[in-house]
C-alpha cells in the first residue's frame, strides 16, 4: 500500500529540515503557512509566513551549532488535510543537551502545509533548554 500524501509530505520535511534544506522547506509551505511553538523560551511564539518560518528554522540550527535533529518516529493522517508527526529532538547548546519527544500537528492544502501547531512531551525541559 503507498504511502498517503500528507504523510510522504511530512517524511520529506523532516528530511529536509535535518539537512538543512531551506530551499525544499520553502517549497512545501504556503507563502502565508505559520508555525505555533509553545511555551516560554525566546523561541516561543507564532512565526507567520513563509519567511519567517525559515529563518526560525535557521535560528535553531545557529543556536545549537548545527547539532538540532528532529528523528522522525510517526506520522498520522486523516485524509483531510491533517497530519500529526511524533519525532525525537536531540541537540546541544551552550554545555547542555536536550533528548525529547514531541510532535506537530500540520495543516495541509493541497500539497503543502499551512499550519503547524508544534507540542512537547515536557514545555519546561524545552523552555529551560532554548532560554
Amino acid at each position: 500500500m503507498a504511502e498517503h500524501p500528507h504523510a510522504a509530505l511530512v517524511r520529506k520535511g523532516y528530511e529536509a529540515f535535518n539537512r538543512g534544506d531551506m530551499e525544499t522547506l520553502a517549497e512545501m509551505l504556503t507563502g502565508d503557512a505559520t508555525h505555533h511553538v509553545p511555551g516560554n523560551s525566546p523561541f516561543s511564539g507564532d512565526y507567520k509566513g513563509r519567511d519567517e518560518m525559515l529563518a526560525y528554522y535557521r535560528r535553531l540550527a545557529e543556536e545549537s551549532d548545527g547539532t538540532m535533529t528532529a528523528t522522525l518516529l510517526n506520522v498520522l493522517v486523516d485524509g483531510r488535510g491533517h497530519a500529526v508527526s511524533v519525532h525525537r529532538v536531540l541537540a546541544k547548546r551552550k554545555g547542555r543537551t536536550i533528548d525529547a519527544m514531541g510532535g506537530i500537528v500540520f495543516r495541509i492544502i493541497g500539497d503543502k502545509a499551512t499550519d503547524l501547531d508544534e507540542c512537547m512531551e515536557d514545555i519546561q525541559v524545552s523552555d529551560e533548554f532554548w532560554s
